[in-house]
């Protein structure tokens, strides 16, 4: 075993995220950067799958005796958002970038698979899933159905994702849930539209679709539980009217958030009431579409304490806190924990940096080596190696 130079590591995590950064590949369109991971994690030693899931990458590293494993995961894929930085390494690919960092989750887990290959330190298996398409939900998935957990069987799994708003080197989580679920909606109100100037010879759908907007507001403040969170949020209202013609079809699209399987359940339920109620109210009808995108993401608590410790190692106990609250973006790392045990840690991106999804963000390639340092030590006290006595 040899020691690591950080500095160089640092140095390279750093050349391998701007690449990444500058060729920016939508989700199952990761062919370059799962190319490239593919290949680094081979000059590294590990055995490597392409193709899982599509174009997802599975690195194995073993050392000892040990039969446990554990996983660790980045996501590779980037963002239907046009750049508008100006650093020399901006997107090269018109309308897409990697605007959530995710560039910079995949450079820091190469350098944690270079630090475990040269320095070793634990006993057992470690995984190294580079996944895809995390933004649209259907990555992890994907990576399941294609025998993941048969094929790269591991007993935990962790992930690291940057945040915004604190400073590089604070380390952030939370047992139980983390982050929300996702679902989307669409009512169709169906009735028949007419011209502007006589609406009391139709059956228009706009004054219903303003009507349900508003009644939709109450499931969350009448319906929920005071102690539940949920957020409905219509996003768009569609309709084939025109200036002087009413429309006879409408569309309403939005977002639920929720942290429970129990309360999604209860929205989607009280929204088809409300929808068919109000569409009746004005003498039209209505056809609810509820889909889940994400299922929440929960924390295994003893797991959580496991990172946190490994985390106060790097970072010093002062660096360490849990979220107060849940998050309510989402995460496609959920699936994972849907199957095994794990914990989603969170990095500080510095206070500066513009938020996620944002066309002028940029990962800080300062927080690289916590990142790298982090995945080192969870493998390592999860793995630990047993002195043997005389």
């Amino acid at each position: 075993m040899r020691m690591t130079d950080l500095t160089q590591l640092q140095a390279e995590m750093t050349e391998w995220r701007r690449d990444f950064h500058r060729h920016p590949e939508f989700g199952f369109e990761e062919h370059r950067t799962a190319k490239l991971v593919a290949d680094r994690l081979r000059a590294f030693g590990l055995e490597v799958a392409t193709g899982v899931g599509g174009t997802g990458v599975v690195g194995t590293l073993t050392r000892g005796t040990s039969n446990r494993s554990i996983a660790l995961r980045a996501d590779m894929d980037a963002l239907r958002i046009q750049e508008a930085t100006s650093v020399p390494y901006a997107s090269g690919h018109d309308g897409t970038m990697h605007a959530c960092g995710h560039d910079g989750h995949t450079a820091m887990l190469l350098g944690a698979a270079k630090l475990l290959s040269e320095e070793g330190g634990f006993d057992g298996t470690v995984r190294f899933i580079f996944q895809p398409a995390e933004e649209w939900g259907q990555g992890a998935l994907a990576m399941l159905e294609d025998g993941l957990l048969q094929r790269f069987p591991f007993d935990e799994i962790y992930g690291i994702h940057n945040m915004p708003g604190y400073d590089v080197g604070q380390f952030r989580t939370k047992s139980g849930p983390v982050m929300s679920a996702e679902d989307t909606f669409e009512i169709t109100l169906t009735g028949s539209g007419g011209h502007a100037s006589r609406p009391d010879r139709t059956q228009e759908v706009m004054v219903a679709a303003c009507a349900l907007v508003l009644n939709l507001q109450t499931i969350v403040s009448r319906r929920l539980s005071p102690t539940d969170i949920g957020v409905v949020s219509v996003t768009e209202i569609l309709a084939d009217g025109v200036r002087n013609a009413l429309p006879g079809t409408a569309r309403i699209l939005g977002d639920a958030r929720s942290f429970t399987s129990e309360v999604s359940a209860e929205i989607e339920a009280n929204m088809a009431k409300i929808a068919k109620g109000t569409a009746s109210a004005y003498g039209v009808s209505a056809a609810l579409d509820y889909r889940r995108e994400f299922i929440a993401t929960i924390n295994d608590p003893i797991l959580t304490q496991a990172a946190m410790d490994a985390a106060a190692t790097i970072f010093g106990q002062d660096k360490i806190a849990n979220l107060h609250d849940p998050i309510s973006a989402s995460e496609d790392f959920a699936q994972f924990l849907a199957h095994v045990p794990g914990c989603f840690v969170f990095l500080g991106n510095g206070r500066d940096s513009k938020p996620l999804h944002h066309p002028e963000y940029d990962f800080n390639d300062v927080g690289l080596i916590h990142g790298a340092k982090f995945h080192t030590a969870i493998a390592r006290s999860r793995l630990p190696q047993v002195s043997q006595g005389v």
